[in-house]
């Protein structure tokens, strides 16, 4: 009986990722048939949308999943060496998912290869396009030689990879933090913020994946994977604390300051369009409920994953409340289509669909990796 159950909740794993695959393709097409300010909602007062926000929550997520892998094959802690097949192979899928976002989001997706084909050295934002890309190229290199137990390898591309994981989403954060026209995001703290998040959603994913890889394949959790999902757990809890800190004391300067386009869009968080998303999604959902759970005495691997799994949305509320409260504040006086003096935004029915498929591409081509390659490691690092 249990053997059919699961069976049946595999199948039906499958179907919502397939269906959701194929929705957003639809989605996607239909987008390029009828042109980008048809199909999307943003606006000139708003031009990065939920597309840009789920870029940003797979680009850093990926970071954070190569963080913690690192802690194995470049660092010697021998007990992330069971994860670090699985670490790679989900970071190089969310980075794929993160530059489908990001090239539906343009008009003309394929501008992406002439712009790195045509280098401009002082745009943040080729500099964030070029790292990634060479990013994605190490992590597959480092994928293939956990893959072969080429250990010399694995040690030499997974130390590119723990530089790039901070290199990477510190640029990316720069590319809104040297934004001079939006204070909301202007700045040396978003570089450093990112990375802490990059940290949070990449625990959380692998805590989560521990959690199930199990299932798929009909086996039982030992007790070395329940040591290793303490141990995320542990650092899980350590981000978020940190994640706490970080959020408050940036919603003490936006208020305190009263800086113009600053305080606005922090204050639009607090108690304007985007307070559910904050108050809901980031606080409750992302940080205390999760952290509540983390800090049980009675914690098991299942509460852990129940964390996880609300941390992990809560980043995804956190990535889009982010990008929306940087552009609500008009950049001149004046401006129309404002409401209570901001922009308002709401994605738009292809938008949600092409995001839904981006992270069920991710899912279902991880789940399709779990059942056919062989990703588990022994505490040694062997096959």
């Amino acid at each position: 009986m249990s053997t059919l159950v699961k069976n049946s909740g595999q199948m039906l794993w499958f179907a919502l990722l397939s269906l959701s695959l194929v929705a957003a393709v639809g989605a996607a097409v239909y987008s390029l048939m009828v042109g980008h300010e048809a199909a999307f909602n943003v606006t000139r007062g708003v031009p990065w949308g939920i597309l840009i926000s789920t870029y940003v929550f797979l680009a850093i997520s990926c970071s954070g999943l190569c963080l913690i892998s690192s802690l194995g094959h470049v660092f010697g802690f021998d007990e992330f060496n069971r994860l670090s097949r699985r670490a790679i192979l989900l970071a190089i899928l969310c980075l794929v998912g993160a530059f489908v976002a990001i090239g539906l989001d343009l008009e003309k997706p394929f501008n992406m290869i002439y712009t790195l084909l045509s280098p401009n050295f002082s745009s943040a934002i080729w500099w964030m396009g070029t790292v990634y890309g060479i990013y994605l190229g190490v992590l597959v290199i480092e994928f293939y030689a956990l893959m072969t137990n080429n250990h010399k390898l694995s040690i030499i591309t997974g130390s590119l990879g723990f530089l790039f994981a901070i290199a990477a989403p510190s640029v990316l954060g720069a590319v809104f933090g040297l934004t001079l026209a939006r204070p909301f995001w202007h700045g040396a703290f978003l570089p450093v913020y990112i990375l802490i998040t990059a940290l949070v959603s990449g625990t959380a994913i692998i805590s989560i994946v521990m959690y199930f890889q199990h299932s798929v394949r009909g086996l039982q959790m030992d007790d070395n994977d329940k040591r290793v999902i303490r141990l995320l757990g542990r650092i899980l809890r350590l981000m978020i604390f940190v994640l706490i800190f970080s959020v408050f004391w940036n919603v003490v300067i936006g208020i305190y300051g009263t800086q113009p386009g600053h305080y606005e869009p922090v204050k639009n968080l607090l108690s304007g369009s985007l307070a559910l998303n904050f108050w809901l999604g980031e606080i409750l959902l992302g940080l205390a409920i999760p952290l509540a759970l983390l800090l049980s005495k009675n914690r098991t691997p299942f509460t852990t994953m129940i964390a996880s799994v609300l941390a992990l949305v809560g980043m995804f509320f956190m990535r889009y409340d982010m990008t929306i409260s940087g552009q609500v504040y008009p950049m001149k006086a004046g401006t129309a289509g404002l409401i209570d003096g901001l922009f308002t935004y709401t994605p738009s029915v292809a938008e949600g669909l092409i995001v839904l498929g981006c992270i069920a591409f991710s899912a279902l081509a991880y789940t399709l990796a779990e059942k056919f390659l062989s990703l588990d490691l022994d505490s040694e690092g062997h096959a």
